[in-house]
């Protein structure tokens, strides 16, 4: 038996804040389609119709439809990544910064064919 999709409803600042999101020229796309998801789930649509009118999968729609009903609008703004791993650590990037901040030396280092930056922390 299929379930019933979760149901929307906005509030007046929640639909203008939307519907900018889905007519600002500079709006991430992901954004905008997240607006347009629940601007069509407020309006009645159900999830398979949404899916199809904005050539994606159900379970995507149906994800925007929840994080909105639990969290409204901060829960369309992706969540926090943990990212790359870091490089170098504290001591060895205030190296290299201090290092760049010396002035340019003026002759070439010697066996030398030219200068860089990397030549600067020698």
């Amino acid at each position: 038996m299929p379930r019933s999709p979760t149901p929307i409803t906005l509030s007046a600042e929640e639909r203008k804040t939307l519907r900018a999101w889905q007519r600002d020229g500079s709006s991430e796309q992901r954004m905008v389609e997240r607006a347009q998801i629940i601007l069509r789930a407020a309006a009645g649509k159900g999830t398979d119709e949404i899916a199809a009118a904005l050539h994606t999968r159900p379970a995507r729609v149906s994800k925007w439809r929840t994080r909105f009903a639990s969290r409204r609008l901060p829960g369309l703004v992706d969540a926090p990544r943990a990212g790359p791993r870091r490089r170098y650590d504290t001591r060895t990037e205030q190296r290299i910064v201090a290092a760049l901040d010396q002035p340019r030396p003026l002759a070439t280092p010697p066996g030398r064919g030219r200068c860089s930056p990397r030549h600067w922390a020698m």
